[in-house]
């Protein structure tokens, strides 16, 4: 959808941001607080680099009971990083919460206004499967597990389309930061 490229957006206008996806990798890289558990209930996952994510991608995706205990490992240990975030951007006046499954894992109960960033279902799909690694199935697999991207535009504060050009998109992201900064919800 864009939403690396638009949290680096909300960074460039002094907004601190909590990158979900870049905490997981940290704490399953090398020495991360989740190697040993993972490699416990998933053995085999794991080396010297830390979780070798195709081998748990491999032993998880698409089992929902091996996705639930991975969920159970990694939620709790991102969820004591966004507090030492969130205390540590105490006086921020604007945080942005990177969060790839906001709606899934009901962090949007958590936040006081969600902003989504979405693209046409068609430059979604070339975008992700231009991934190193991204196949149609693991895609489907992915998805699957999402809420759908017009729910989630629909239950949105703010939308921020990005199949649009960066200076478009940058512009959206700037009206964000001045609406969000002077109390408005819109």
């Amino acid at each position: 959808m864009g939403k690396s490229t638009v949290a680096q957006m909300f960074r460039d206008e002094g907004v601190p941001v909590f990158d979900a996806d870049a905490e997981v990798h940290r704490l399953q890289g090398p020495g991360g607080k989740v190697v040993a558990a993972i490699e416990a209930r998933f053995p085999g996952t794991t080396g010297a680099a830390g979780v070798d994510r195709a081998k748990l991608a491999a032993a998880s995706l698409g089992d929902d009971a091996a996705m639930k205990a991975l969920e159970a490992i990694v939620h709790p240990a991102v969820g004591v990083e966004r507090a030492a975030f969130l205390t540590a951007h105490a006086d921020a006046p604007l945080i942005v919460f990177d969060v790839p499954l906001l709606f899934e894992t009901g962090g949007d109960a958590r936040v006081d206004k969600v902003v989504v960033v979405s693209a046409d279902q068609h430059v979604q799909r070339a975008r992700t499967l231009a991934r190193p690694g991204m196949t149609e199935a693991k895609l489907d697999a992915i998805l699957a597990r999402q809420t759908p991207d017009a729910e989630k535009r629909a239950r949105a504060d703010v939308v921020i389309a990005t199949d649009t050009s960066l200076e478009e998109t940058r512009g959206q992201v700037r009206r964000v930061v001045a609406c969000l900064r002077a109390g408005e919800a819109r």
